[in-house]
């Protein structure tokens, strides 16, 4: 399941985030999304969604979402 798939309020584990990008890898690791963190889903928006990684919050695409296995 994918962050577009995750329901509001429920924090997952993430597994794995599936992208071809290095530097996206790297700029995501550096927010603290990487394999075995916790992410909670706030709220699903038109665009994406918000989510909180350790004390942060972000807005992320749809793209970015499906990317991130939970």
């Amino acid at each position: 399941m994918n962050l577009r798939d995750a329901q509001e309020g429920t924090e997952y584990i993430i597994k794995s985030i599936v992208t071809d990008d290095d530097e996206l890898d790297a700029f995501l690791f550096s927010l603290g999304c990487y394999a075995g963190e916790p992410i909670t889903v706030i709220s699903h928006l038109k665009g994406g969604c918000v989510v909180s990684i350790k004390d942060g919050r972000y807005n992320i695409d749809n793209q970015l979402a499906e990317a991130i296995e939970v």
